[in-house]
């Protein structure tokens, strides 16, 4: 009888040892997912220009030159091999904007140390969000000169950035004086100028996921 008690109790010791091991590898040791890199042909049509919606493969977001809240020259070279969030929105915008912008903050906050990671957000009104505006706003966001960009710029090359390289609006227009875009889309680009997520800039558990996915990417 002792002897069946003892191998019961070591059979027991061993599974709780083999559970211990299992939780600390999961904590400490978590599984990794790849990310997707996106291309046209991957998203949902109503986002994709008419026509680049059957590419496949080969997407890289488009160059741009902006200027940011410094009255600076942005483009794509001030990101090259640079992991960067992206953002379209408006300092006027009484709704989600004000939402987005404060994610863009805690996003700002958890990669304050990582070099190569920055923000970009850029305004869909820009006869409207002049320097000066940009500047106020920024500085009410906390923004960080080397880390965080708010740009303004020409209408019709902000929108085209919107459509056909981010993906971040579904519906059409030319950038012309009546045209508005209004999402809560964050877009993750990679070093390589890929698309690897989109992301509901509004909802707590979406950036959750963005910085998860930003980590992978880091790695």
């Amino acid at each position: 009888m002792n002897f069946i008690r003892k191998h019961k109790w070591a059979g027991i010791t061993i599974i709780t040892i083999f559970i211990i091991v299992v939780i600390f590898l999961f904590k400490y040791f978590p599984i990794r997912r790849d990310l997707p890199v996106y291309n046209p042909a991957d998203l949902n049509p109503e986002l994709v220009d008419l026509g680049l919606q059957t590419q496949q493969s080969g997407h890289r977001v488009l160059d741009f030159e902006l200027l940011n809240q410094y009255g600076e020259r942005v483009s794509q070279k001030d990101y090259d091999q640079m992991i960067y969030v992206v953002d379209f929105f408006f300092t006027r915008c009484p709704t989600i904007c004000p939402i987005m912008s404060d994610n863009m903050e805690l996003l700002q906050t958890e990669f304050a140390e990582q070099a190569d990671f920055k923000l970009l957000s850029i305004s869909v009104t820009p006869e409207y969000d002049s320097i000066p505006v940009l500047a106020r706003y920024s500085e009410r966001h906390g923004a960080l000169m080397d880390k965080w960009n708010i740009t303004t710029g020409d209408k019709k090359h902000i929108y085209q950035l919107a459509r056909r390289s981010y993906f971040a609006v579904s519906d059409e227009g030319d950038g012309a004086l009546q045209d508005f875009i209004h999402t809560s889309n964050f877009i993750l680009v990679d070093k390589q100028k890929q698309i690897r997520g989109i992301y509901d800039g509004t909802k707590d558990e979406e950036i959750q996921r963005l910085v998860e996915d930003v980590y992978i990417l880091i790695e």
